[in-house]
Parts: structure tokens; sequence; C-alpha cells
């Protein structure tokens, strides 16, 4: 089981002598093999809640747990996709995905089914011997997420993949994510300024006040989605023209503009 739970979590910062108060009493689950987004105001501490699961950050108050074990530290358990492709400029296709194996101590025979799967899986057949700067934004991303999902993790987290990317790019990476998270469930915790790719992506959004951040509402979209049978839709603008569709991000956006200022950024 690979759940993911932030127990009255709490961030203090300390800057030019001073501290605030990043976050305060976040109380949320992820369950196993869930895609839980959250969503909110630029620096209400979206960023910072993904980094404690990781293990890259630790509350200053409450806990955070994968599978029922305190995150104190990164583990192989998590994989991390990040909006920078941090990709090594140095290496080949082939060889980034294969880097974090070869740190495992995968032995080479596993690790070249599993590379030549996953290759295969995000349609980067071809690449393999190309370096990152010879690839498209979107090619890149491929990567990124191939790295992560060969590692065969039981959780993914997802810190605003593909904000860096343009808006056609962007489409066809969520298209190809929910394909990824349908055929292939991971418990994900993906952090989003999009509204649209929130509803679009997510079992449930989680939205976040204005800082100190904490979570107003946990809103259901699988329910809705698998009633309305949105992934027999093949194209996402047609998923966005869909009544219930336009219902839950318009609902979302109520609770991000209820807010004092002019809303995320």
């Amino acid at each position: 089981m690979a759940n993911i739970q932030f127990e009255g979590v709490g961030r203090v910062f300390h800057q030019g002598g001073k501290q605030f108060v990043a976050l305060e009493d976040i109380a949320l689950e992820v369950a196993d093999r869930e895609f839980v987004a959250i969503v909110g105001p630029s620096g209400c501490g979206k960023t910072t809640c993904m980094r404690m699961a990781a293990g890259l950050e630790h509350p200053t108050t409450g806990t955070v747990k994968v599978g029922g074990t305190l995150v104190t530290r990164p583990g192989p358990d998590r994989a991390v996709v990040f909006q920078q492709f941090a990709l090594f400029p140095w290496k080949t296709v082939w060889d980034n995905i294969e880097f974090g194996l070869i740190s495992l101590g995968v032995d080479a025979a596993e690790r070249q089914r599993r590379i030549e799967h996953h290759i295969e899986l995000m349609g980067l057949g071809g690449y393999e011997q190309a370096y990152p700067h010879q690839l498209s934004g979107g090619m890149q991303q491929r990567v990124a997420i191939a790295r992560a999902y060969v590692l065969d993790p039981k959780v993914l987290l997802m810190d605003e993949p593909f904000g860096a990317l343009d808006a056609q790019t962007r489409v066809v990476m969520q298209e190809e994510l929910v394909r990824l998270a349908r055929r292939h469930p991971r418990t994900v915790l993906f952090i989003t300024h999009a509204v649209e790719e929130a509803v679009y992506l997510a079992d449930r959004i989680a939205v976040m006040s204005r800082r100190p951040g904490r979570i107003r509402e946990v809103i259901d979209v699988k329910t809705v989605r698998e009633a309305e049978q949105w992934d027999r839709v093949a194209r996402i603008e047609d998923v966005m023209d869909q009544p219930s569709f336009v219902h839950l991000r318009t609902h979302v956006w109520k609770l991000l503009r209820d807010q004092q200022g002019d809303g995320p950024h």
C-alpha cells in the first residue's frame, strides 16, 4: 500500500531574521493508486507539500507518511518529476533513463528490459542515442517521465511538470499522462496552477488557500469522470466542452476567486 498522509502539517520558514508561516494544519490523504492534484495561489505552499512527501523538506509541525512510514529523506519508493526537466545534458536518452536503475543496483539484463519497455511506452523509439539538447521540450519531458516510471516507484510526485511547455505540447503531454495514469496507475501527487489541467488529470483536487496555505476543499472528480465517461473522448478539448467538466472547473475557480487578491498566477 502506497498512500500519502499529511497529518496536521505546518511549515515555518525563516528569512532575514523574520519568520513566516507557509503551511498550517494540512490534513490530506492520497489513497493507494489515486491521482490527487493540488491547486492554489502562488506562494500557498503547493510545492512545499510535494517536497515534504519527497523527503526534500521537513514539516515544522505534524507528520508526512508514505505507506504508513514517516518520511525523513528521499527514497526509491518515490520518484519526482520537476517542471525543469533536470536531465543530464551529457547523457543520452538511454543513459538518462538508465541512471536511476544503476544507482539501485538493477542488473544489466533487467535494466535493458525496463528501458526498452518505457522507451516504447513513452514514444521515444529512435531517440535512444539522442542528447537532451537535440530534443524538443515535450520530448525531454517524456524522457523525464520515463526515467521516473522505469524505477517502478510506488509514488510519483510531479511539480508542475508541464509548466515550461508551449500550449500545444502541454496538451499532448496531458493526454499522454492520462493514458499512463489509467493503464499504469501509481499513487500520484500532482502540483499545478492550471485549473483545467487539474480537472482533466486528477481523481480528486485539493484546493489551497493563500498563505498560510490550508486545504480549503477537496473535490471529487473521478466519480463524475467515470459517470460521464470522459476517458472515451479522444481529445482533451472535447472533454473540456463537457458540461460536467465546465461545472467542476467553474467550482474550482470560484474557490480560488473567493480569496483576497486576483486569484492564482
